[in-house]
């Protein structure tokens, strides 16, 4: 199941999900208040607190730092856009990861479920560099050094 929901709308749409004990659960909110300011923070985030309202769902942050407009092909310039992503299921991740590479993204983990609050404030720049550029037809990529 993909949650993509506005943050205000999450919990009542996992209520009316029903039992998701055991399923893959994507979480792509972002839990963005009035004011565009983050209602979890550094000791908490919006997935955790999904995690809680869906208890026994294998929960995983992703594509919740890209807009919409890219998913469709996520390929720049030949090199796919990176999508970060994070859960404690690593099944569960390696699905996610499966689906993002699917469609074209390079996925990469970058730890458990909690790393989400570092995810979901990096959404916040993504929106606002979208507003700052006038588009969102952009997405984050990793420059690597040659690793022979």
């Amino acid at each position: 199941m993909l949650l993509t929901t506005p943050w205000a709308a999450a919990q009542d749409a996992l209520r009316a999900a029903g039992d998701l004990a055991g399923k893959v659960l994507i979480d792509a909110t972002n839990p963005i208040g009035p004011g565009m300011v983050l209602t979890h923070g550094t000791t908490d985030s919006g997935a955790e607190q999904v995690a809680r309202w869906a208890p026994g769902a294998r929960v995983v942050k992703a594509f919740n730092s890209i807009g919409r407009e890219v998913m469709a092909d996520p390929r720049f310039g030949g090199q796919p856009a990176v999508l970060c992503l994070c859960g404690d299921d690593a099944a569960a991740c390696d699905v996610t990861a499966g689906l993002a590479r699917d469609i074209g993204f390079e996925p990469l983990r970058i730890g458990p479920l909690a790393r989400a609050r570092f995810l979901e404030p990096a959404a916040l720049v993504w929106i606002t560099t979208a507003s700052a550029l006038g588009t969102r037809e952009f997405a984050w990529g990793l420059l690597r050094r040659d690793q022979r």
